[in-house]
Parts: C-alpha cells; structure tokens; sequence
C-alpha cells in the first residue's frame, strides 16, 4: 500500500518537488529541486522520470532481475537503481549544459525499491527515508548536508543544527555535476513495516518523533501524508513539502 503527496508550502512561490509512485514495480521516488524557479522544478521532474523509465525498460527486458528470487546480499537491484539515479544525473547535467535557463540546477533524490522481502534505498542529498517497526522509527542512510558534516566533526550539535542557517546546503546533488556518488542501502523488511520517503520541507519542521506519533495514531493510510503535510505548513511552511508513505502488507 502506498500514498503520496506534495505541496507547496506557504512561503515558495513553486512547488520544486517531484514524486513518483509505480506500484506495479514497487518503485517509489521523492526528489527536491535546486536551481532557481524553473530550474528546480525541473531538475527534480527529470530525476523521478528518468529513474522510474530506467527501472520499467528494465523490467520489461528478456533478462529481467524482476523475476529472481536471489537473496538481498546477491541481489542485483542496487547496482540497477544506483545506475539509474547516475542515468538521471547525466541527463539532468546535459539538458543544463544544453539551456542557459536551467543553468546550475540540481535535485535530491531519495529512491526505495521492494523486491521479495527485502528493499534497496538509492539516497544523494538531504531528503529521506524512514522505517517504522514495531513503535521506533529509524532514518535509513544519513544526509548529504553541510550541517551534517559539521555534526558529525563535532563542530555543532544536533540541536544547533536545526537552527542553523546552513541546513539547506547540500553536499551532494544529482544533476549539478556530470556524476554523482549514489549512496546504496539494503533493508530486510517485515509486514506491517512503513516507511516514509521525504524531503526536507517535511524534516526541517516535523520532528521524528512527531513523523511516528502521526503514523501509529492514523489508522487511514492516505490521511498520514495529509498530516504531516499540514503540521509543517502550521509551523510555516518554508519550504515545499512531500510526503510519501509505504506500508508492507504482505
């Protein structure tokens, strides 16, 4: 089960994010602009396109991996999808060489795949991704920030890093560059298993504890998103917001 939503928040003047969800191959992607207006939005459009484009040729294909039951540590699916988020960086790089108007854009993207009983997560940038098992709710991967560089040095600490005013400065972006480091992460998941895919319009006003409080006191799937959404938009809304929730049934 899966549901999605994206909004523009109260304070932007467009909405730069982007998201797909492709049920059939259990493909979900969130992905936050940079650039400028057109930029952004772009950016973002092309990387959640070219991603899902690249996984569905390749279900499609006479060799499909769709159809292995190898285990997650012989899986091939991380290598596909980090090559798809690479695909993306290049077509994103090239269409800003191509267009003075897209000059400098970039996007986030985080990228979950299920597969049997497991899942791989692509991640380049600070949007995220959650899994909640059994009342705790864990990040998977950690952001490509300038913040949290500095807290990881020991420069500022967690609480100061949500206050600074360095936050949204990324360290690693798709499409800004011709290549891009994709960080890969194989998760073994159980029924009952949610996980939240978002970007940083959500993170940057809702804490982790409020993300999971949402989740075990909504019994509606499509109401999580819609909450969330308007619990950022309360606390003002600085940024676009998407929110995109899946839940392992079965």
């Amino acid at each position: 089960m899966s549901v999605g939503l994206s909004d523009q928040g109260r304070k932007r003047g467009l909405n730069e994010d982007s998201l797909v969800l492709d049920p059939g191959l259990q493909l979900f992607v969130v992905a936050d602009g940079m650039g400028g207006h057109a930029g952004g939005a772009k950016a973002s459009e092309m990387a959640v396109k070219v991603i899902d484009e690249e996984m569905r040729a390749l279900w499609a294909s006479p060799a499909s991996p769709f159809s292995s039951q190898a285990a997650m540590k012989d899986s091939p699916f991380a290598y596909y999808l980090q090559a798809a988020v690479e695909r993306a960086c290049s077509k994103i790089f090239n269409k800003a060489q191509q267009d003075s108007q897209f000059n400098g854009m970039g996007t986030t993207v985080i990228a979950l795949l299920f597969h049997g009983d497991y899942a791989v997560v692509a991640h380049v940038g600070d949007s995220r991704a959650y899994i909640i098992r059994e009342g705790a709710i864990n990040q998977i991967g950690e952001d490509h920030s300038l913040v949290n560089e500095q807290v990881k040095a020991g420069m500022i600490t967690p609480e100061e890093a949500k206050r600074s005013n360095y936050r949204n400065i990324i360290t690693r972006s798709v499409g800004f560059e011709e290549e891009v480091a994709v960080d890969m992460m194989g998760v073994s998941t159980e029924v009952e298993d949610v996980f939240i895919l978002c970007s940083d319009g959500l993170t940057n006003a809702v804490e982790d504890a409020e993300m999971l409080g949402i989740v075990v006191s909504t019994s509606s799937l499509e109401e999580i998103p819609r909450k969330m959404i308007a619990l950022a938009n309360e606390r003002g809304g600085e940024d676009n917001i998407t929110v995109v929730i899946v839940k392992r049934v079965s």
